[in-house]
């Protein structure tokens, strides 16, 4: 009975769920290219703009902002999903292969994140419908 019920339950709220998925992954990983952009939410301050670190704020502002708003939210998904490879096995794959230890399980949550945004999309409430009527990418 319990177990109908619950089934029933994430199946009418599915669309509610997905849609705060998104905007949660979207929101952090704004936040994440801030830090490294404009010195926000950290101490550390700003990195150069023409640098790795640069380039990849730059990819989560603009990714982050995108999916928060449910604008071309495969592609961006896509580009995302490549650069937290990209940073894993740069930074932290390096210092060993155990996320734990190599400080690598926030890229690895990520880029499963943005697997999940890569198959689903922007669900059902995006600014591409908006704009454009359906879902571009």
């Amino acid at each position: 009975m319990c177990i109908k019920l619950f089934r029933k339950c994430v199946a009418k709220c599915g669309d509610y769920f997905y849609f705060v998925f998104r905007i949660f992954v979207g929101v952090m990983f704004f936040m994440h290219g801030a830090q490294k952009l404009f010195g926000w939410f950290s101490d550390n301050g700003s990195v150069k703009l023409v640098s790795l670190m640069g380039v990849a704020g730059v990819i989560e502002v603009v990714a982050g902002l995108a999916i928060t708003l449910g604008l071309l939210t495969r592609l961006m998904a896509l580009i995302s999903a490549v650069q937290m490879v990209v940073a894993y096995f740069m930074v932290h794959f390096p210092q060993g292969w155990v996320p734990l230890q190599n400080k690598g399980e926030l890229a690895l949550l990520y880029f499963a994140a943005f697997l999940v945004l890569l198959w689903k999309g922007a669900g059902k409430w995006n600014l591409d419908s908006k704009l454009f009527k359906k879902e571009v990418f």
